[in-house]
């Protein structure tokens, strides 16, 4: 993939790109000049903690006894095949 680099020092990721690191407007990139003199970009992901609120709380409330029934079962179910 190839992009210009402008004369204000910018650059547009091509589109591409942008899709296969599910890239959008203002998500953040770093980059890396190896010992090689090849570049790396990473994107820089958000946090759990920039997360928290965004899933809405269990509509029922399960219990510790719930979810070790259900491992067991699963476990159970699991052992058969």
């Amino acid at each position: 993939m190839l992009a210009t680099i402008t004369s204000k020092g910018q650059i547009t990721l091509p589109k591409e790109l942008r899709e296969k690191l599910n890239l959008g407007y203002g998500d953040k990139v770093d980059f890396f000049v190896r010992e090689d003199g090849h570049a790396e970009m990473i994107p820089i992901k958000t946090s759990l903690r920039d997360l928290k609120g965004l899933v809405s709380s269990p509509v029922s409330n399960v219990t510790l006894q719930d979810i070790e029934e259900t491992i067991a079962l699963e476990a159970v179910a699991n052992d058969r095949n």
